[in-house]
């Protein structure tokens, strides 16, 4: 999605930090072999959650949707010395491609895989979270808020991706479309939940920057 004039967007894109070598062969590599390369986070948006890493400076990472990594560097690229990034995602085939390129990283000794559903996975995490990011299964998004919101430390942020679900957010309801209704009732219980305080950026398929009060 352009929110902007296709060569304004490519002017801020070229104004902006470049994508990392790693993180090219990384698209290469998920566009040649990886069913759905759009979910990658590109390098635009891989390039805000990096800045967004690095302003936190977080110790711990959570990433509820792992896909094939992408957006797991781009956070680790802003975790403390002796930090820890957790990765969950429902696709085993997937994580032998993740575990590849998280070693070929100089983060790969800080990354930790979990498979399978962030539902049951979440509980288990005897952690409290600096950063979380959640890109996965959109039905679950409320469910996933609810139980990661007392993991996260005060002045913790979650970055939630797809919060305009293609523009969907603002057309006529389909009853039928349960993931566009699960992304308008997270964005509205974002702004309304009194223990965050919320922005919406309108990057690639929106962005969300929730901080705890």
């Amino acid at each position: 999605m352009h929110f902007l004039p296709e060569e304004l967007d490519a002017y801020v894109v070229n104004h902006s930090e470049d994508e990392p070598s790693l993180l090219q062969q990384l698209t290469r590599e998920t566009y040649q072999k990886i069913l759905q390369p759009i979910m990658l986070s590109g390098p635009y948006q891989g390039r805000v959650l990096s800045m967004i890493s690095k302003l936190k400076n977080p110790k711990n990472i959570l990433e509820l949707g792992t896909f094939t990594g992408y957006a797991s560097l781009c956070l680790a690229e802003g975790l403390q010395k002796d930090g820890e990034l957790h990765t969950v995602d429902v696709n085993e085939e997937l994580f032998d491609f993740q575990r590849k390129y998280f070693d070929k990283s100089e983060y790969g000794h800080q990354i930790f895989q979990h498979l399978g559903n962030a539902i049951d996975i979440i509980p288990t995490l005897d952690k409290t979270f600096d950063l979380i990011f959640i890109d996965a299964d959109k039905p679950n998004y409320v469910n996933y808020f609810h139980l990661i919101i007392e993991k996260l430390n005060p002045g913790g942020i979650i970055i939630s991706d797809n919060v305009l679900w293609h523009g969907k957010v603002i057309e006529p309801l389909d009853p039928k479309d349960k993931s566009t209704k699960a992304v308008l009732d997270y964005n509205t219980l974002l702004k309304e939940d009194p223990r965050i305080e919320t922005v919406v950026l309108p990057i690639r398929d929106g962005l969300t920057v929730s901080r705890k009060r």
